[in-house]
């Protein structure tokens, strides 16, 4: 059989063999294969144990060695001292992937662990692919795959789970089975020993019965290929994930359950807005994304309109979207008027829209219809109290009937019980989410705007990036590495505020002194006034030891401050190691706002950008907005909008607003630093000092660590940052230069131009189609990059002040990881100049330096100079593939391209 995908064998098998099928019915072996049968597996089914013949009706086989042909897919429900052996055999088997339901391996201690070690072995020793082990398993509905000993079938759909909790699983599939609900894949990770979240989310991606993912996640052990993936995935359907472990006693829970590295909730939460998906935090809000998701809402705004017969219950909706930071829909003159002709003359006038309590089907039908066909109006919740009056199934078959003639995400609160079960039971038909009380409908238009917006930031096209100056990266490292070859972890406040300096950060400088009279002698350097500060490795909050002393003016005051400094810190902490004090500038800015920028490692996403109020009263306002670099213009915004802080940048009590553009200038240098210095573990400049005329950096520190020479650029990110190392120039042979760089975010403006500038013909040889221009979503697909799966360079020549971009070759990596597909254009002006020899070359390079081993591509018969350039760059063409069309397929080995080349 010829799979498409690498983990075909195990989403789509042809024959699953059972390992431990037993008759004995309080068995894991035996519940699994009750439920192949039940679910009517349409592959081939085999029972593989030695004690019998047959088991349930299916022939049982004394080893898998002894089977007929290879399996696909080996569901092991065997004691966990056997499994290593029985992975060993199906690997010898020629099986291509197994299930692990048996526990006792990592997560019970060290002899589980090694268990664990010994069966990853084999597995990757013939290539076999594992899901678990302990774990509750996997379904496939469409097909009738349920390798799980949950209780019960699927019903196939579009929804799919990946869950680290078998029990979150089961708990979801009782609850879709009355709820009418299904499922295109249920799969529990149990330990990850080998399959994580990132290759199981991209093949979900790719998979065309899959339309939207729910995930619970209780610890990540790829960051980088987790949020890879998400993002992949987030484009293209709604991703809805929970985690679990916000708090220390849930990590300390989600530890012990999965093995895995759990790190701060807020760098996580950091990480899902970078990847578009949406995030709940119970498993009621689970729940009602997943119903949601599966009802086929979509996401228009974040403007609500609430529709109710009773006051109360729209006033309880209302105040649990002000709690959500949701706007009610303000209601257009034309929809009032409308509304006001439909109902009695005391309806509430504006949204929420009170029908009074003697509504009937009738009112319903016109109030929901009318804001429904309002412009300002992105969803419709309608709401119903049982009242005598009231009838709340035909009120019901009155708000479905509006449906019909409207898109936007349409919501129902039927509140009570046994009045309105058949009103429930009439949107339940329909596919429309309907829930006892209106909060937790809020909640779910919630999750669907919240979706909505995180798109959007996802899908952000920033203005043209200015010209940063390159920071002194040689300076940087020696800095760090001096620090490190003196066996400090540690830089010294003058070494931290230089390292700030390499990056352009402008800071207060300070002066280093061993005595007090060579503090006096930094003093008169300086020029009063002068601060005076404790200079310790040992001591990060210097004011918490007494050890800053400010607006000093004469000698006698630097000498005064030194010995007060020397005597507190020797009384707060006696262990310190003091080296002097540092002598710098008293500044003096009357307007200023202290801030702080910080930078943290976390365990699993490696390191994060903080930001927020500064000073002294930094811990007790907790203000920290968490962002996951590298950032852009737009995403150091959002962060600084994001905290209490922002609030006081502008205008305040007389104040000038500051310096905005500083401040963000600031803030992308240390989203500079944390990509170019992987060596840092530990950042804080607080306070920053902000006003009209500028920021400054009035103290820092920084700790640090060693880093291998040997680790990739940028391994130490969870989001690949710009590769500044594969720009270059390059010259043609007469004499016309160009830039050569990878495509950012900031190019969508000359990414355009760019198409637009194509003839006709280039358009077709290119996209195959006649598009004339990127659609805004095309544009950010092309421009927004995730460089850890794909790549496109840009040539751009610059000769006439301005960046025109003359030629672009990309490749897109493949779901197997292992061989990637090509695409190149250059304008007409640059045909004939080598330039597009040289970008395929060049992507060529980069490609086999990723780890790829092949690049294919797809040609049009009638581009015959693109043929002779694939052929001269040693590409083969393989006619065989739809040899009746009109595309020729090129394929090139990477470990002899340097060859062909």
């Amino acid at each position: 059989m010829n799979h498409a995908h690498y983990l075909s064998p195990l989403f789509e098998p042809a024959s699953v063999a059972i390992i431990g099928a037993t008759e004995r019915p309080d068995a894991v072996g035996a519940v699994l294969m009750q439920n192949m049968l039940a679910a009517k597996y349409s592959g081939s089914l085999l029972a593989v144990n030695p004690k019998y013949r047959w088991v349930r009706g299916v022939k049982s086989y004394p080893s898998i060695a002894e089977l007929r042909y290879p399996v696909d897919l080996a569901v092991i429900a065997t004691p966990p001292e056997t499994v290593p052996g029985v992975i060993e055999e199906c690997g010898r088997a020629g099986a291509r992937s197994a299930v692990v339901i048996t526990s006792g391996f990592s997560e019970t201690g060290p002899a589980g662990a090694q268990l664990e070690r010994a069966l990853l072995a084999s597995a990757r020793r013939y290539g076999l692919r594992l899901l678990g082990p302990n774990c509750l398993g996997l379904m496939r509905p469409g097909i009738g795959l349920n390798a799980t000993f949950a209780h019960g079938n699927a019903k196939p759909g579009s929804l799919a789970i990946v869950s680290q909790s078998g029990a979150v699983c089961t708990a979801l599939l009782d609850w879709a089975r009355p709820s009418n609900v299904g499922f295109s894949s249920v799969v529990s990770l149990g330990g990850s020993a080998d399959l994580d979240f990132g290759e199981l989310i991209d093949y979900l991606t790719y998979d065309p019965k899959t339309q939207q993912i729910l995930l619970y996640i209780e610890g990540i052990r790829n960051a980088r290929r987790f949020v890879s993936s998400l993002r992949a995935a987030a484009r293209t359907k709604p991703v809805i994930v929970m985690k679990a472990g916000r708090h220390p006693t849930g990590v300390r829970a989600a530890v012990s359950h999965t093995g895995a590295l759990v790190g701060a909730d807020d760098v996580f939460e950091a990480a899902i807005r970078r990847t578009g998906a949406v995030r709940v935090t119970t498993i009621v809000e689970l729940v009602a994304a997943a119903q949601a998701l599966s009802s086929r809402v979509r996401p228009r705004g974040d403007r609500l309109a609430i529709v109710t017969n009773g006051g109360g219950p729209g006033v309880l909706a209302a105040d649990r979207a002000a709690d959500l930071r949701l706007p009610l829909a303000e209601l257009s003159q034309s929809t009032l008027d409308s509304l006001s002709q439909a109902l009695p003359a005391n309806w509430s006038l504006g949204n929420p829209v009170d029908l009074i309590g003697d509504a009937d089907a009738k009112r319903y039908g016109a109030a929901v219809a009318a804001c429904l066909a309002d412009d300002g109006v992105d969803g419709v919740l309608a709401v119903l109290t049982p009242q005598a009056m009231t009838a709340p199934a035909e009120a019901a078959h009155a708000v479905v009937a509006c449906r019909k003639n409207s898109t936007k995400p349409l919501l129902a609160a039927w509140m009570g019980e046994e009045q309105v079960i058949e009103g429930r039971s009439v949107f339940q038909q329909a596919g429309i989410p309907v829930f006892r009380t209106p909060e937790p409908a809020v909640d779910m238009f919630a999750h669907v705007s919240s979706y909505y917006r995180n798109q959007r930031m996802l899908m952000q096209t920033p203005q043209p990036l200015e010209e940063q100056p390159d920071p002194d990266l040689e300076t940087a490292r020696k800095i760090i590495e001096t620090a490190l070859g003196e066996n400090r972890t540690v830089l010294t406040p003058s070494e931290s505020k230089r390292l700030l300096t390499c990056f352009q950060i402008p800071v207060a400088q300070p002066l280093q002194a061993k005595t007090e009279e060579e503090a006096v002698r930094r003093a008169l350097a300086l020029g009063y006034p002068v601060a005076v500060k404790i200079d310790s490795p040992d001591i990060t909050h210097k004011t918490d030891v007494g050890g800053v002393q400010l607006n000093i003016t004469d000698e006698q005051g630097v000498i005064a401050a030194y010995r007060t400094i020397m005597a507190s810190v020797q009384r707060a902490q006696p262990s310190a190691v003091i080296t002097g004090v540092t002598v710098e500038p008293m500044l003096m800015h009357k307007n200023a706002r202290e801030l702080f920028i910080g930078i943290l490692h976390d365990p699993v996403f490696g390191p994060a950008m903080t930001f927020g109020s500064g000073g002294i009263e930094i811990e007790v306002y907790a203000d920290r907005a968490v962002g996951l670099p590298p950032l852009n213009s737009f995403l150091v915004r959002e962060m600084i909008r994001s905290t209490r802080a922002s609030k006081l940048l502008g205008e305040f009590r007389g104040m000038p607003p500051v310096d905005m553009k500083a401040l963000e200038n600031v803030l992308l240098r240390v989203s500079a630093m944390v990509c170019e210095l992987p060596w840092i573990r530990e950042l804080d400049v607080n306070p920053l000092l902000v006003d009209h005329a500028g920021a400054v950096a009035a103290d820092a520190r920084v700790v640090v660590a060693p880093h291998s020479a040997e680790a990739q650029p940028y391994e130490h990110m969870a989001i690949h940052p710009y590769p500044n190392r594969l720009v270059s120039e390059w010259q043609t042979e007469r004499g016309a230069e160009v830039t050569i760089r990878p495509i950012c975010p900031e190019d969508a403006e000359i990414e355009q131009a760019f198409v637009r500038s194509l003839s006709p013909e280039a358009k077709y040889l290119r996209f195959m189609s006649t598009v004339k221009e990127l659609s805004p979503a095309m544009l950010a697909r092309f421009t927004q990059v995730d460089y850890d799966r794909e790549m496109a360079l840009i040539a751009v020549d610059r000769s006439t002040g301005r960046e025109i971009q003359v030629g672009v070759a990309r490749y897109v990596v493949n779901p197997d990881w292992q061989s990637c597909e090509f695409a190149i254009v250059v304008s007409q002006d640059w045909q004939g100049h080598g330039l597009g020899r040289h970008l395929m070359l060049r992507l060529i390079d980069i490609a086999r330096a990723r780890g790829l081993k092949v690049m294919t591509g797809q040609i049009l018969a009638a581009n015959g100079r693109m043929l002779a350039m694939a052929k001269a760059l040693g590409f083969t063409f393989d006619d065989s593939v739809e040899p009746e069309l009109d595309v020729k397929h090129v394929r090139l080995t990477l470990a002899k391209a340097a060859q062909a080349a």
